[in-house]
């Protein structure tokens, strides 16, 4: 995590203020839908919702003992993932005003699925969110290659997962990647 910000509080919140929390995974022009669904279950859980982007970008060099977290740019133009944070801050601002949930961001860097896994073990949180992939080729490609975040998740840590439709469901005798 190399940044954080409380948008309730307007100080950065620790992660013991976090315990429970639920943890929703965003990326910049993601549907609104996963971050209602994700405040939808803070609130009846009664538990702050934590926004997380992860910047693949980025990749983990190391973590002091304090928890920060260093890292470096996959690639030299360190631009590539600059203002995808308050991208999605700034939409989490407009979904969740007047909810009444508590909620933070987060910045996370590297692989989405073990950066979000490493934070809801820091945090001891209660349930993770995430959505679909958008239909399309490409990302059907970028699915191949990376895998999905939810799949990887729900194999690799014990909380529960709330995976997200985007968009409309696929009919059963349409093809779900097409060509």
């Amino acid at each position: 995590m190399t940044d954080e910000a409380s948008e309730t509080g307007g100080d950065a919140v620790s992660n013991e203020a976090l315990h429970g929390a639920v943890i929703v995974g965003v990326v910049p022009d993601q549907s609104a839908r996963v971050l209602k669904e994700a405040a939808r279950y803070a609130k009846l859980f009664q538990a702050p919702l934590v926004v997380v982007h992860v910047d693949v970008t980025r990749f983990v060099t190391y973590e002091d003992p304090d928890g920060y977290v260093h890292s470096a740019p996959i690639d030299l133009n360190i631009a590539a993932g600059e203002g995808d944070l308050s991208r999605v801050t700034d939409a989490a601002a407009a979904v969740l005003e007047g909810t009444g949930v508590d909620w933070t961001t987060r910045q996370l860097v590297g692989d989405p699925a073990m950066a979000i896994k490493h934070l809801a073990d820091q945090i001891d949180a209660r349930l993770l969110v995430v959505g679909t992939r958008k239909r399309g080729f490409g990302e059907s490609v970028r699915e191949f290659f990376t895998g999905s975040v939810g799949a990887r998740l729900a194999h690799r840590q014990h909380r529960p997962i709330l995976i997200v439709p985007l968009g409309e469901p696929v009919a059963d005798d349409e093809e779900i990647w097409p060509s």
